[in-house]
């Protein structure tokens, strides 16, 4: 059943968790807590604190889901939901003052989750621009050739226009209409 259960897709998955269907639940909280358990013990907590964070991320994306308040975007959406929530409550738990009292944030754990953010920013801003060329493979020949020379190759408005015989003016408006194809084709492709 394990592997069958590893085979969910994401809304299969929220279906499942939707309807309460124990096993699901059970597995998909059994193979998400060690990564929050790694989280928590490299930032000053214990696993007592894990298994507490863990405890409450997991109720709330629980309730997020039976409430309709999260969809997938993509085939990891709920795990990393799910870890963001309870980074942020073992964030809050840092920076509370009862916390505070008995342990000092020290600063690898404040540079450890500024580089986090930043990976998370990077992974995002990384698929944005793999699903740009994915998309930008399929635009026609005549935009491709003038985003390419313009973006890639960085020339000119003036040198493009030179070289394609026509107006400034007018390899200005041919790079806009590409750019809102390319823009539209990537909306549509979401």
């Amino acid at each position: 059943m394990g592997k069958q259960l590893h085979l969910l897709s994401q809304s299969e998955l929220v279906y499942a968790i939707k309807s309460n269907e124990s096993d699901v639940l059970k597995h998909f909280y059994t193979t998400n807590y060690k990564k929050i358990e790694v989280l928590v013990l490299k930032n000053s907590g214990s696993v007592e604190h894990a298994k507490d964070i863990y405890q409450e991320a997991f109720i709330t994306v629980w309730r997020h889901i039976k409430n309709d308040k999260f969809t997938p975007k993509n085939n990891t959406a709920l795990q990393g939901y799910l870890y963001k929530i309870a980074k942020n409550k073992w964030l809050d738990v840092l920076r509370s003052n009862n916390f505070k009292k008995t342990k000092t944030l020290n600063y690898e754990s404040l540079m450890f989750f500024k580089n986090e953010e930043q990976n998370e920013d990077e992974n995002l801003t990384n698929n944005k621009l793999k699903k740009v060329m994915d998309v930008f493979k399929h635009l026609g020949q005549p935009c491709k050739q003038l985003l390419s020379t313009f973006y890639f190759d960085k020339k000119s408005l003036k040198d493009i226009a030179s070289e394609l015989n026509i107006e400034e003016s007018t390899a200005r408006n041919k790079k806009y209409r590409c750019m809102k194809k390319l823009r539209a084709m990537v909306l549509a492709s979401k």
